[in-house]
């Protein structure tokens, strides 16, 4: 969305800037809402002893990484539109993209989880677990990042692709967990052969979906999309940088020109 004009926000009333602060107040409480429904998530999978040690230090090892790099090699200018501003704003094709996305990757793995739990499938909750895990992860430390002036958008754009990339090899094991290791019992009932190939579907959906996320949005728009803005941005705080220096020294030769008349 292009950004108003200053006549815009001159002449808008108070009782929009009014409506538009409430509205904001309501976003920032839902996300707050799901961020602490990710961390009882988090913590119910840590606990449960279902997701492998690789899994559970990863978090911890990309946050390093991502600090060390928005400390040495992307810091932030800390500008409004560092935070203020989408790093990519789609059309409404790709904002169905993204919610059948978090339908695959986190609704029905999530119901495939509880599924298992009440079925008694440990098979099923041992091999969907350490993928919900990292997608938890990954969306409470994108919401955390987004929100910080702190983080430019090459460090928010590389959330995504460092989890997705290592959640790209956890649900190659869940495929071969329910593809290969996984057999129907003897004598199978209906709602069991539609578990067993639920169970298979949703793995080879997951799988297909992030690939074509990664080699497809990830890679080639979204982190071009970052850099690009990245570069912009501090090519624009250099050069008001640089004119201020010379408004500064023409200021302080016209000063000097002054005491020397």
């Amino acid at each position: 969305m292009a950004p108003r004009s200053e006549a815009d926000e001159t002449t808008s009333k108070p009782e929009q800037r009014e409506g538009n602060q409430q509205q904001a107040v309501g976003i920032m409480g839902s996300l707050r809402v799901i961020e602490l429904q990710l961390v009882a998530f988090i913590m119910v999978f840590s606990a449960s002893g279902l997701v492998p040690l690789l899994d559970l230090i990863f978090p911890a090892l990309a946050s390093a990484y991502l600090l060390l790099l928005s400390r040495f090699a992307f810091p932030s200018f800390g500008t409004l539109t560092s935070t203020s501003q989408e790093i990519f704003q789609g059309s409404r094709f790709f904002r169905l993209y993204m919610v059948a996305g978090t339908t695959v990757g986190l609704f029905l793995p999530l119901a495939y989880v509880l599924g298992g739990f009440a079925r008694g499938d440990q098979h099923a909750v041992r091999s969907a677990t350490p993928h919900l895990f990292l997608l938890s992860f990954q969306i409470l430390t994108e919401n955390i990042f987004s929100g910080l002036s702190l983080f430019s958008p090459p460090i928010r754009a590389l959330v995504p692709l460092l989890y997705t990339v290592r959640r790209i090899f956890v649900l190659i094991d869940w495929i071969q967990e329910v593809w290969i290791n996984k057999t129907l019992p003897a004598n199978p009932q209906f709602k069991d052969v539609t578990w067993y190939w639920f169970g298979k579907g949703l793995a080879a959906a997951n799988l297909a979906y992030f690939s074509i996320n990664l080699f497809g949005f990830l890679i080639p728009q979204f982190l071009p999309r970052a850099f690009e803005r990245y570069f912009t941005e501090r090519n624009e705080v250099h050069s008001k940088l640089a004119e201020d220096k010379h408004s500064q020294f023409a200021t302080n030769k016209i000063k000097h020109g002054k005491k020397a008349d």
